[in-house]
């Protein structure tokens, strides 16, 4: 196996935003290779760090780099956290960080199929227990819904004849590895666009993920779920890289941080909701300069905060 690697985006906005307290109790939603949760554990003294991740070979790794500390780790989606929560007899925390990024570990790791770059078998499982693959998503799902997760998930304006041609292809035998498809993808897309930008199956590869790992399903749920686990003047931090992330993710912290939720056409406010939180930066933080010519792949990345009232 390779070494597990993974740079912590914006570590230093996402510590000082956190604003932790030794001896506070803090949940890492998804500890990847703890780098983030690292630097959470060192600022603690009578705290306790929670640790989530549904991939079992990011577990072991957080393991062994955090033995030294007080953290305890619990193997799921950090959609199921309240299952964690249950087992470590923890119901309310100081502080929560959702990085909802791919590690460099599983783009860079053959095996594991995440990338257009490595040919490996279709596979694009974060939990390797799971049943569904990549593979199965695109020699298995129709035509229609095929182009349905590229137009939404990966914002692919030629879905429909990506979708089209895949179809064509698994029919003369099944598509298994991650060239394979990329080669699909590259002829369903025209020649004069192919060549521009972003590697051309970047947004269809981006798609198939998320419907392989159901990353957006109950997303904004969670969220708000995570939010009423935190203690007053908590604060929950999340890292997105996507736009469809970043969207669900503004739209749960402005409907938490405002106190009416009335369309604009109702002229008083018949919902009677009340805001819960405050939103630390309206914008979203970006890596800074230096971060992004140190870490290529932290160029997407947007962090929001909310802190609870």
């Amino acid at each position: 196996m390779i070494e597990f690697k993974h740079l912590p985006i914006m570590l230093n906005e996402v510590i000082d935003g956190l604003n932790i307290k030794k001896d506070g109790v803090y949940l890492d939603c998804t500890v990847g290779g703890a780098g983030h949760s690292k630097e959470i554990a060192k600022r603690l003294d009578g705290g306790m760090l929670l640790c989530l991740d549904k991939d079992e070979d990011a577990l072991s790794v957080s393991k062994e780099r955090l033995k030294s500390f007080n953290a305890k780790f619990f193997h799921t989606d950090f959609k199921d956290f309240e299952t964690a929560l249950n087992y470590f007899g923890v119901q309310m925390l100081d502080g929560i960080l959702l990085d909802l990024g791919v590690s460099s570990y599983q783009l860079d790791c053959g095996e594991r199929g995440f990338s257009y770059n490595i040919d490996a078998p279709l596979d694009m499982r974060m939990d390797k227990t799971q049943k569904l693959t990549a593979k199965d998503v695109v020699n298995t799902y129709e035509k229609s819904e095929l182009a349905r997760i590229f137009r939404e998930y990966g914002e692919e304006q030629f879905a429909n004849n990506i979708a089209k041609h895949i179809a064509i292809d698994r029919e003369k035998k099944p598509i298994e590895t991650t060239f394979e498809l990329a080669e699909i993808i590259k002829k369903a897309i025209p020649a004069k666009i192919r060549f521009k930008g972003s590697h051309p199956a970047k947004k269809v590869f981006q798609a198939i993920r998320i419907e392989v790992n159901s990353e957006l399903d109950k997303l904004k749920e969670t969220i708000i779920k995570l939010f009423r686990h935190l203690k007053p003047s908590g604060r929950l931090a999340i890292i997105t890289f996507h736009s469809l992330e970043d969207r669900i993710v503004k739209t749960a912290f402005n409907e938490l941080s405002k106190d009416c939720l009335c369309p604009p056409s109702v002229l008083f406010c018949v919902c009677g909701h009340k805001k819960e939180g405050i939103l630390l930066n309206k914008k979203p933080i970006i890596p800074s300069e230096s971060e992004l010519k140190e870490n290529s792949r932290s160029h997407s990345a947007k962090l929001r905060i909310i802190e609870k009232l």
